[in-house]
């Protein structure tokens, strides 16, 4: 089942989430309503903040993204068919130097900025079997996951924009936070006007 993706100023993007075991409810059909919902969206990641839930779940399907020309083979192969999910998942390590690329939000639409992050991460995190896995990630593989974690930790990647930058897009943010904005896909804007 889709369902509606919260937008920027919603006060769920912000709360540090909370770890689930293998007793929250539905969780495999919380899992599948996820995917739903980023493949409509035609996103890569979703956090389960950014449909209203405060806890440490995210998935990935890194797919869309080895058809870039511009990288090279080896990482096309790693992003083909890259589909995860990420339960109680914490970064241990952030290592490299940083690089800029160019990320955009499914909770942000509209806006696409420059975001600079380290190259590598080494990250521990449960499957939706709740089996365990420690693992080392480098480049875009590494900033999509760095990207959906930011979410589970209440960061969004707004706020690794210079001052400038933010106060530059303060308009547009507070116009999402208010729906006024087209977008083909469902959302939930926290202030937006009811009756309308």
């Amino acid at each position: 089942m889709i369902v509606p993706i919260v937008a920027y100023g919603d006060p769920v993007l912000r709360k540090v989430s909370e770890d689930l075991d293998d007793t929250y409810p539905q969780l495999n059909e919380l899992i599948g309503n996820m995917w739903e919902t980023m493949y409509n969206a035609s996103g890569v990641g979703l956090a389960a903040p950014q449909i209203g839930l405060p806890i440490r779940l995210f998935v990935i399907d890194t797919t869309p993204f080895a058809d870039d020309d511009e990288l090279s083979p080896e990482e096309q192969k790693a992003l083909n068919g890259f589909k995860k999910v990420f339960i109680n998942a914490r970064i241990l390590e952030e290592d490299g130097k940083e690089w800029s690329f160019n990320e955009g939000c499914l909770s942000i639409p509209d806006i696409r900025e420059d975001v600079n992050r380290k190259e590598t991460i080494k990250i521990t995190y449960l499957d939706e079997h709740f089996q365990s896995h420690t693992e080392t990630f480098s480049g875009l593989l590494a900033r999509v996951i760095q990207h959906e974690y930011d979410h589970i930790e209440g960061i969004l990647f707004t706020d690794k924009l210079s001052t400038l930058k933010k106060r530059i897009l303060k308009g547009r943010l507070a116009n999402i936070s208010k729906g006024k904005i087209q977008v083909d896909y469902r959302m939930r804007f926290p202030a937006a006007k009811k009756g309308r």
